[in-house]
C-alpha cells in the first residue's frame, strides 16, 4: 500500500494484526539530511506486505526484511542505515543516516486509542519503550522525538478545510483539497454561519471565496471567533483595505483582523480558478506546518 498517511498506516496495523504478527518501524534518529520527519512509520504484516515510508523509498524493503526477522524472533530491534550503518550496499541519496526502531506488536490497544483520539479530532502520541518493548497511548508533546528513554510519535487530526462561496474558485479548491486527503466542507450559503458551531477547531482552515462583501461579512465574523489556524479571504489589496475598515466598524480587534490572510493564497495575483486553488491549498499546507510541526 503506497501511503504515508498516519491514520491509514495505523489502521493497516490494526487490520493486519487480526491476521497475524505485525511490526511497526519508526524513524527515531536522523543524521544529516533525511526525506522523512522523526516519527515516520513503516508497518509490516506477517506476509511481508508493508506500507509507509521512513526514507524516500530507498530503505523500506530492507526495513521490511529486518521486521520479518524481528517477528520471527519475537524481539524488537534497532537498525541504522546510511551514515554509520553496517549495510554498505544501502546508500541514502541525501548522504545522511537514519535510525529505525522496529517494534513487534504484542497488542493494538495503544494504536486503537490513537485512532479514537484522531477520530474525535484530538491529537495523541504513541510512546515506545525500547526497554519494555511496548507502546502506550499518551498526550502528545509539541513534536516527535525522544523523551528520556522513550520515543514519542505525534499525531494530529487531518486538516479540515471549510470553504465559503458559490464560485468557480470554491469548486476548484474543494476538488483539489479532496484529492489531497483534506476533510472538506463547502458551506451552504444559507447555513454557512451555523456550520461553524462545533465544526471549526484548531485544525481547521477557512477559505472565504466570496465576490460579494455583504455575503462575506457574516462568515468572516464567525471565522474570527473560531480557533482555526488559517483564515483567508479572496480579493485584491484594495478590497482588503475596505474589508479591514468594515471589520473595524464592527468593533473587531486589530489582533483578530491580523489573522486574515488577504489576498488569499501563497502566490499571486492569479487570474484563473485552478491557479488560485493551488495557491490557497499550498498556503494552508504551509500554515499547518508552522502551527503543528
Amino acid at each position: 500500500m503506497q501511503t504515508d498517511d498516519p491514520v491509514e498506516l495505523l489502521r493497516f496495523a490494526v487490520t493486519s494484526f487480526s491476521r497475524g504478527p505485525v511490526a511497526i518501524a519508526t524513524l527515531t534518529g536522523i543524521r544529516g539530511g533525511a526525506a522523512r520527519a522523526l516519527g515516520a512509520h513503516v508497518v509490516i504484516a506477517a506476509d511481508g506486505g508493508y506500507a509507509g515510508f521512513v526514507s524516500g523509498g530507498c530503505v523500506e524493503a530492507a526495513v521490511a526484511t529486518e521486521a520479518m526477522l524481528a517477528m520471527a524472533e519475537g524481539r524488537d530491534r534497532t537498525v541504522i542505515y546510511g551514515e554509520g550503518s553496517p549495510f554498505f550496499d544501502i546508500v541514502l541519496p541525501c548522504g545522511g543516516g537514519i535510525t529505525v526502531a522496529i517494534h513487534v506488536l504484542r497488542d493494538v490497544k495503544a494504536i486503537e486509542c490513537v485512532l479514537r483520539c484522531l477520530k474525535a479530532r484530538r491529537p495523541a502520541a504513541l510512546r515506545y519503550s525500547p526497554q519494555m518493548q511496548a507502546l502506550a497511548c499518551t498526550p502528545p508533546p509539541e513534536r516527535a522525538g525522544w523523551g528520556g528513554e522513550d520515543f514519542l510519535s505525534v499525531y494530529h487530526p487531518v486538516t479540515r478545510l471549510m470553504i465559503s462561496g458559490r464560485t468557480i474558485e470554491a469548486q476548484n479548491l474543494m476538488r483539489l483539497a479532496e484529492c489531497s486527503g483534506y476533510d472538506v466542507m463547502l458551506l451552504d450559503p444559507q447555513r454557512g454561519i451555523e456550520a461553524f458551531e462545533g465544526m471549526a477547531d484548531a485544525y481547521t482552515a477557512i477559505a472565504i471565496l466570496q465576490h460579494d462583501p455583504d455575503a462575506e461579512l457574516p462568515v468572516l465574523l464567525k471565522a474570527l471567533q473560531s480557533p482555526g489556524f488559517y483564515i483567508g479571504a479572496l480579493g485584491s489589496m484594495r478590497t482588503h483595505h475596505a474589508r479591514v475598515e468594515r471589520l473595524r466598524n464592527h468593533g473587531i480587534p486589530e489582533a483578530d483582523i491580523a489573522r486574515i490572510k488577504a489576498p488569499i493564497g501563497m502566490f499571486g495575483p492569479t487570474r484563473d480558478a485552478s491557479s488560485l486553488a493551488i495557491s490557497v491549498l499550498a498556503d494552508v499546507a504551509a500554515a499547518r506546518l508552522t502551527h503543528f510541526a
